[in-house]
C-alpha cells in the first residue's frame, strides 16, 4: 500500500537526513546546547545516523562540529530545523527556512499565542509562511520529538536530570511539554517502552489529527496515547480518529474537565478546552478510549502493547491469595465486565489435579502453599475453557514453595501461545518488583494491584466492542 502524503511530510521529524539546530550554543545548560548535545551524543552512540548542523552567528564550531552562521549556509540535505531562538526572531527565520527549502520545523521557543495578541500575530505570520511553502511545523512552545530508535531528541532536559525510556510499541502525543518530560522520565523508570513521543505545544500546524493519520502507517507503533487540552478542528479530529481506531487503539487523557481546568488550559497553551461532555461523546463515537488519569492511560497502553484482544468480556481470575481474588472480582463488576462461568470440564479438571484445600472455581485459589506447577494446572484449564475470554493471574511471589523463575516462564509461555489476553498482578515491594520486571521483559504486562490489572483488561474489552460495532 502506498503511504499517503502525511506519512512522507512528517517523516523528517522522526528520521531526518540532516538536522539544523538554530540557537545551538556552547553554553552548558542552555536550551540550544542541550538539544545539540542530545543529537551529538546519540550520533556518537551510533543511534542518530543523520548529519548535525548547529546554527549560531557568533560561533565557528561547537564540540568539533562546524557552526553555520545562518540558514542559507546549511547543506542541502538538511530536512529538519529545530528552533530555540527568541520568539521575535522566529518569523524572519522561517522566511530563510522557506527559501532554503527545509520542509520540517520544530519550534521549541515559547512566547507566542499563549501570551496574548502579539504572540498570536507572530503565530499567524509563521503559519502563513509555512503554508505557502509546504513546511510542516511542530510547536511552538513545546519540547518537540523523541525517537529512541533513530536518536531524534529535541527534549531540552539533559540526561542527568531526565532519564529517557527504551524503545517500545507505544506512541505518546502531548500538548504539555512538562507532561512529556515527566512521562518520559517515569516511563524510563517503569520500564515502559516509548517508540515515539511528540510534544506539539500550541499546535500551530501539526496537530492530533495529523499525527493519528501518520501513526496509522507506522508499523512500529501498536497503540497511540494522547494528552489533550483542547482540539482546534473538531471535524478533522473526528475523521482522523475514525481512520486510526479501525487499525489500532487510541487512548486519550483529556484535561480541562472542570471550569478551573479549562481556564488553566487556555492560559497554558491557548487551548479552547470546550465542554467536557462533548469530548466524551466524540471519544465514544470514534472509538477513542478515555483514560481517567496518567496511571490509567499507561496501564491500558501496556496491555495493548503486550496483549491480544479478547473475544468477549468474561474474565477468569487465578490467585494464590483469597483476598486478592475478592478484590479482583469486585473490580470485574466495577468496570462493567463479567466473571466467567467455568465449564464443568474445567471444574472437574481442576479438582482432579488440585489438593483438597485449593479452591476450584472463579476465582480459582491455588492457595499459599502453591508451587509453579499448580499455577500451570490452573492456567491450562482457563486457557482451554471456551467460557473464559481474558485471564488475570495474581501471584504473591512471597509464598514459600514458589519457584519464581519457573512461574515466570510458565506465564510467559501461555501468554505467548494463548489467543486470550493474560495479565499478571504482583503485589509487594522491591523483591516483587524485581520479578515483575523480568516477567514484563518476557511480554506479560504486570500490575501492582488487582484493580489496575482488571481495569487494563476493561480497556481491551472496550476496544473490542468498538471494533464489533464498526462491523455492524
Amino acid at each position: 500500500m502506498k503511504k499517503p502524503k502525511i506519512a512522507e511530510e512528517l517523516k523528517p521529524f522522526f528520521d531526518p537526513k540532516g538536522v539544523a539546530i538554530l540557537g545551538a550554543t556552547d553554553k552548558k545548560g542552555k536550551v540550544g546546547n542541550v538539544i545539540f548535545e542530545n543529537f551529538r551524543m546519540n550520533k556518537e552512540r551510533g543511534i542518530f545516523k543523520g548529519n548535525i548542523y548547529p546554527v549560531n552567528p557568533k560561533l565557528n564550531e561547537i564540540e568539533g562540529y562546524k557552526c553555520y552562521h545562518n540558514v542559507k549556509e546549511l547543506p542541502d540535505d538538511t530536512d529538519l530545523a529545530v528552533i530555540s531562538i527568541p520568539a521575535k526572531f522566529v518569523p524572519a527565520t522561517m522566511k530563510d527556512i522557506a527559501e532554503k527549502g527545509i520542509k520540517a520545523v520544530v519550534i521549541i521557543t515559547g512566547g507566542f499565542g499563549e501570551l496574548g495578541e502579539e504572540g498570536k500575530r507572530m503565530e499567524r505570520e509563521i503559519y502563513e509562511i509555512a503554508k505557502a511553502n509546504g513546511i510542516r511545523v511542530i510547536g511552538p512552545n513545546c519540547v518537540g520529538v523523541y525517537v529512541p530508535d533513530t536518536g531524534v531528541d529535541t527534549v531540552f532536559l539533559p540526561e542527568n536530570k531526565m532519564d529517557r525510556p527504551k524503545s517500545g510499541p507505544i506512541a505518546f502525543v502531548t500538548q504539555s511539554g512538562a507532561f512529556a518530560a515527566a512521562m518520559l522520565d517515569w516511563a524510563a523508570g517503569a520500564g515502559i517502552g516509548i517508540g515515539k513521543m511528540v510534544s506539539y505545544g500550541n499546535k500551530l500546524d501539526v496537530d492530533d489529527a495529523d499525527l493519528m493519520d501518520y501513526f496509522i502507517y507506522d508499523n512500529e507503533i501498536r497503540v497511540v496515547t494522547f494528552y489533550i487540552e483542547g482540539v482546534n478542528d473538531g471535524r478533522k479530529f473526528i475523521e482522523a480518529a475514525k481512520r486510526i481506531t479501525a487499525v489500532k487503539p487510541v487512548i486519550a487523557l483529556k484535561s480541562g474537565r472542570t471550569e478551573y481546568g479549562a481556564k488553566a488550559a487556555s492560559s497554558h497553551t491557548g487551548s479552547l478546552a470546550g465542554a467536557d461532555i462533548i469530548y466524551d461523546a466524540v471519544f465514544k463515537q470514534t472509538g477513542i478510549i478515555r483514560a481517567e488519569d496518567f496511571e490509567h492511560m499507561f496501564d491500558m497502553a501496556k496491555a495493548f502493547a503486550k496483549c491480544k484482544l479478547p473475544k468477549g468480556d468474561r474474565v477468569g481470575i487465578i490467585t494464590d491469595g483469597g483476598g486478592a481474588g475478592v478484590m479482583a472480582s469486585d473490580a470485574v463488576a466495577k468496570f462493567g465486565l463479567k466473571m466467567a462461568e467455568l465449564s464443568e470440564e474445567t471444574i472437574k479438571y481442576l479438582k482432579e489435579n488440585f489438593p483438597p484445600h485449593a479452591v476450584a472455581g472463579n476465582p480459582t485459589d491455588v492457595v499459599g502453599d502453591t508451587d509453579a506447577q499448580r499455577y500451570k494446572v490452573a492456567i491450562e484449564a482457563f486457557v482451554n475453557d471456551p467460557n473464559v475470554d481474558a485471564i488475570v493471574i495474581i501471584t504473591l511471589f512471597q509464598v514459600p514453595l514458589l519457584d519464581e523463575m519457573e512461574l515466570i516462564d510458565i506465564l510467559a509461555n501461555y501468554a505467548g501461545k494463548s489467543d486470550k489476553p493474560i495479565v499478571a498482578v504482583a503485589m509487594g515491594g522491591k523483591k516483587t518488583e524485581y520479578y515483575a520486571k523480568i516477567l514484563e521483559d518476557k511480554g506479560v504486562p504486570v500490575y501492582p494491584t488487582p484493580e489496575r490489572g482488571v481495569r487494563a483488561i476493561a480497556g481491551l474489552v472496550q476496544y473490542t466492542r468498538y471494533l464489533e460495532r464498526r462491523k455492524m
